[in-house]
């Protein structure tokens, strides 16, 4: 099916904008929308094999965004910017789907649960792949290093921090994981304001003070898709598992655990999706 691919910005309810990236199919050959968030220190063009394929499956609008590099806000901000992003494709004649990976996938759970009524009532469905529930052993920062950053935060909320990851956690393929290095996108940058935000979304996700309602969803239905990779040593599988456990109210909940995984194997785990998906 012929699609079109476009860039453009957004401008949200505080004057920033938004970069964004469409793949879009004629209205009437659109079977769905989906809005998706990127991970930390992440790109859209690291998806396309999502996108393209469900576009080819004709679904309507695939639509990325973020945050300007490395200055994206607290939680407020961040919940703040999708539903402007949202209410861009709404109301939509097509069911609209929400999905995030890894930081993005954290904001998705936090979105479905916390977002406002009138627009979680026109969401079809929220997916979210490998997300930022707790860091795992092998990437997760001192708790000193974490309390000192909350404290230069109080202070500096927009100073910038580089927060390096060692590739070789998110993938076993080394080329890949030398070009992640290499792309100047994927930056490592955030805000102190940032970096406490996308810790503390983790944090009252992994304590279950943020869960999902039954009712909010499309037709007072909550449908909740989980996707992560048994060996992820970026953000813990168990806390993804746990949590999904935890959602008892939710009626239509699955967890797809890929063993053996990593975090960015997200190009097959996508690709998969989008078949089952179309």
């Amino acid at each position: 099916m012929a699609y079109t691919t476009f860039e453009g910005t957004h401008k949200t309810d505080d004057g920033v904008e938004l970069y964004t990236k469409t793949w879009k199919v004629s209205e009437d050959a659109a079977k769905a929308r989906m809005l998706f968030v990127h991970g930390f220190s992440d790109h859209c063009n690291n998806y396309a094999v999502l996108f393209e394929h469900l576009a080819n499956q004709g679904w309507g609008r695939s639509v990325h965004h973020k945050h300007e590099r490395g200055l994206t806000g607290p939680t407020t901000r961040v919940l703040a910017d999708m539903t402007s992003m949202l209410k861009t494709l709404l109301p939509t004649p097509v069911p609209l789907f929400l999905m995030g990976h890894s930081m993005g996938g954290a904001e998705i759970l936090h979105y479905a649960s916390t977002g406002p009524s009138d627009i979680l009532s026109q969401i079809r469905g929220f997916i979210a792949s490998a997300p930022l529930i707790s860091l795992h052993s092998d990437t997760r920062p001192f708790k000193a290093t974490v309390y000192a950053g909350r404290l230069a935060g109080r202070v500096l909320p927009k100073f910038q921090l580089v927060q390096k990851l060692d590739s070789k956690w998110l993938s076993r393929d080394v080329e890949q994981n030398k070009l992640w290095e290499q792309d100047e996108l994927c930056h490592d940058t955030g805000t102190l304001e940032g970096l406490a935000g996308m810790l503390d979304r983790g944090l009252q996700l992994e304590s279950f003070k943020v869960l999902p309602k039954e009712s909010a969803g499309e037709g007072g239905k909550t449908r909740l898709l989980a996707l992560h990779g048994t060996s992820d040593h970026v953000n813990a599988y168990e806390a993804t598992k746990a949590y999904v456990e935890r959602c008892s109210e939710l009626s239509d909940k699955e967890l797809r655990s890929y063993d053996g995984w990593y975090h960015n194997s997200k190009s097959f785990i996508f690709f998969l999706l989008a078949v089952e998906l179309c």
